[in-house]
């Protein structure tokens, strides 16, 4: 039987994973290219011979998805796997009936397929929708268990952005290890909050490499995802955080509504800015299609870095994260709840945006006046800083989860904000752990 030709459509993590798991060692298929979406400048790559196998000596070349008919028929491709996530129903169909017309197959791999299996309990956190607070959903059940004498690691979704063979396996213990693997401001996002928090974070590329690794040196494993993604390893419990701001997408994307039908626990976040009536209609869709998940309920609360009287009616830029804002379709997060909560006055955000930063506003119409914390790339950092020191204001209010002081040279002050879980009676993220630790003993 000839090998079918398989063109993998993805975003720099689920497919480089689905294509390790399922296509690497597995002579029926011959992976023909990748190509890329949703992250500037990760398109024009190889996917490197060291990582892909002996299969493939040569690599794997990406290419930009705005190329997906051509290569279909380029290549004589006779399966497209879609795998990468946070993509409405919709869109999904859409990709599907290219690929179907230009006379490929279409596939999604699912758990049973990707898994990876640990020798230690693994918690997933995953989420309906980007944004819906995985982060601090995560934090808060790694110091559960820390409090409770337990070794706990956090691996976290991959964002292999730079050298992907340097990038294989990456651990995070300290702020020094963000520099040393010259992170972007996305993946700082992600690994900053947990090594406040004192958690090791792993990363990368090759998960099976990672969490063997991770398994050396902990007693648990909690699995913090990207996007609305399922978990790459098997969980033995299941947490899946829902956003009321956006009521009714756990039912319309991918994949994140399989994360909803598959969870043990479903944790309804933002209670606290949420209408009743989003609430309702999220209490109802569990009882329709989930009614065997434990619903635990919680606040999402600010905390802010400076005083009040440094914020209240100061003229201020808003930041918040780059793909809660852009993909994720939100068009507010924490520094606009501290702008409103503490009277600043909120300035035009896309009036000083330049380069990079200025056609994102073209392509998210949605966003408006707040400044997403993009930056894919050093260019993309720099335009970043530019946009924000050419704004008329006397403070940046910083609601993205990295500590920009860190990474901009700003020339006015920035307040960071930051959002911590806050639940609201039981059951909690205790009693369900404590549940899960009799059970494993």
């Amino acid at each position: 039987m000839e090998k079918k030709r398989v063109l993998i459509m993805g975003a720099a993590g689920r497919d480089f994973h689905n294509f390790n798991v399922f296509f690497r060692k597995n002579e029926n298929y011959e992976v023909v290219c990748f190509t890329a979406a949703q992250i500037p400048g990760i398109s024009g790559r190889r996917y490197p011979p060291s990582l892909a196998g002996p299969l493939y000596p040569k690599g794997i070349l990406i290419y930009d998805e705005k190329e997906l008919t051509n290569l279909i028929k380029k290549f004589s491709i006779d399966l497209v796997v879609f795998a990468y996530s946070d993509v409405s129903h919709e869109q999904v169909m859409h990709k599907a009936s290219l690929a179907l017309s230009c006379g490929a197959d279409f596939i999604l791999l699912g758990p049973k397929s990707t898994y990876l299996k640990s020798t230690k309990p693994v918690i997933s956190v995953c989420a309906v929708r980007t944004g819906s607070g995985k982060s601090q959903t995560s934090r808060k059940i790694v110091s559960i268990l820390r409090n409770k004498g337990l070794k706990v690691v956090v691996i976290r979704h991959p964002m292999p952005y730079g050298d992907l063979e340097k990038e294989a396996v990456q651990r995070f213990a300290s702020y020094e290890d963000l520099e040393k693997n010259r992170c972007t401001i996305e993946e700082r996002e992600e690994y900053e909050p947990h090594l406040e928090n004192k958690a090791i974070v792993y990363a990368g590329v090759d998960y099976e490499k990672i969490l063997r690794q991770a398994e050396q040196e902990c007693d648990i494993i909690v699995w913090d995802g990207g996007n609305n993604d399922f978990s790459f390893i098997k969980p033995d419990l299941s947490i899946t955080v829902l956003d009321p701001h956006r009521a009714g997408h756990e039912l319309k994307y991918y994949p994140g509504e399989s994360n909803f039908l598959l969870a043990d626990v479903l944790l309804i976040n933002k209670m606290d800015s949420a209408k009743p009536e989003d609430v309702k209609a999220l209490l109802e869709n569990i009882k329709a299609y989930n009614p065997r998940a434990t619903v635990i309920k919680a606040n999402s609360a600010i905390s802010v870095d400076k005083p009040e009287s440094e914020i209240k009616g100061k003229d201020a830029l808003i930041v918040g994260d780059g793909p809660t804002l852009t993909h994720g379709g939100m068009s507010f997060g924490a520094g606009m709840v501290a702008a409103q909560k503490y009277s600043a006055k909120i300035i035009d955000a896309e009036k000083y945006a330049i380069g990079s930063i200025k056609e994102i506003y073209k392509k998210y119409p949605h966003l408006k006046i707040i400044l997403p914390a993009m930056g894919y790339s050093p260019k993309q950092i720099k335009e970043l800083e530019k946009t924000i020191n050419r704004a008329k204001c006397d403070i940046v209010i910083d609601g993205s989860p990295v500590n920009l002081s860190r990474i901009l040279k700003a020339n006015k002050p920035i307040v960071n904000v930051s959002y911590y879980l806050d639940e609201i009676g039981k059951p909690n993220l205790e009693t369900v752990l404590n549940d899960f630790l009799k059970k494993k003993k």
